[in-house]
C-alpha cells in the first residue's frame, strides 16, 4: 500500500466526516469523483490505484482527467468544475501530510477553473404555474408525488437538493407550516409553506432560490 491509499482513507473519515462534516451529498460526490480519477490513472498507467503514488498524479495528469471528462463522458464545464473542486480538496489536505510533494502539489492546486456561461434565472408566472401543475397525472402514486414536491418547490423556493433531502420529521403541517431543511453552511433555515400570490413569481427549483415572501 502507497501512502496515497492511507491519505485518502484518512480524507474520508478525518477531514471530511469528522472536522467538516460534510453532508452525504458532498461526500459521495467527492467519492465518485476520486474513484473515477483512480480508474481513468489506471487505464492511463497500467498502474492498479493500490500501487499508485503521489508522483502519478501530476498537474498533467489531473489536466487530461479533466479533458476526458468533457471529451469522452460529455460532462459541461461545471460538472468539471465540481470534479476539480473535490480533487483540490483532497490536495489541499495532502499538503499538510505530504510536504515532501509540496511543488507538485501546488501546481494540482494551480490549475483553474473552467469559465462557462451562465443561465438566466427566469420566472414562473401564475398561468406556468398552474400548467405545470396541471401536467402531472395524479391519479398514479407517483404523479401524486411528482405534483407535491412541485407544488413545495414553488411554494417554499427550496433547492433540489434540499428538496430531495427531507423527511417526514422536517415536514410541520397545521398553523405557521413549514418545512425545515439544510441550507448552505448546513444551517437550518425554515422556509414557510406559503403558496405564492399573483404579485408573487417563484423560482423553480434552481440553486439561487429564496423563499417566497
Amino acid at each position: 500500500m502507497t501512502t496515497i491509499a492511507a491519505t485518502l482513507q484518512s480524507f474520508f473519515t478525518d477531514r471530511l466526516a469528522r472536522h467538516r462534516q460534510a453532508s452525504p451529498h458532498t461526500i459521495m460526490a467527492y467519492r465518485d469523483t476520486l474513484r473515477m480519477l483512480l480508474v481513468f490513472l489506471q487505464e492511463r498507467t497500467g498502474t492498479a490505484p493500490s500501487k499508485l503514488d503521489w508522483s502519478d498524479l501530476t498537474a498533467e495528469s489531473i489536466a487530461a482527467f479533466l479533458d476526458h471528462l468533457e471529451a469522452d463522458r460529455g460532462n459541461s464545464a461545471r460538472t468539471r468544475n465540481a470534479r476539480l473542486t473535490a480533487i483540490r480538496s483532497l490536495f489541499t489536505y495532502a499538503a499538510l501530510r505530504h510536504p515532501e510533494h509540496a511543488a507538485e502539489i501546488a501546481r494540482v492546486l494551480a490549475i483553474p477553473a473552467k469559465r462557462f456561461d451562465k443561465a438566466t434565472v427566469s420566472y414562473l408566472n401564475t398561468n406556468e404555474i398552474t400548467a405545470v401543475l396541471a401536467a402531472v397525472d395524479r391519479s398514479r402514486w407517483e404523479g401524486r408525488r411528482d405534483y407535491t414536491l412541485i407544488l413545495l418547490a414553488i411554494q417554499t423556493g427550496l433547492r433540489i437538493s434540499e428538496l430531495l433531502g427531507l423527511t417526514t420529521d422536517d415536514v410541520t403541517l397545521g398553523v405557521g407550516a413549514h418545512v425545515r431543511c439544510y441550507g448552505k453552511g448546513r444551517k437550518h433555515p425554515r422556509r414557510p409553506a406559503e403558496r405564492p400570490g399573483p404579485t408573487r413569481p417563484a423560482r423553480l427549483a434552481h440553486r439561487t432560490m429564496r423563499p417566497a415572501r
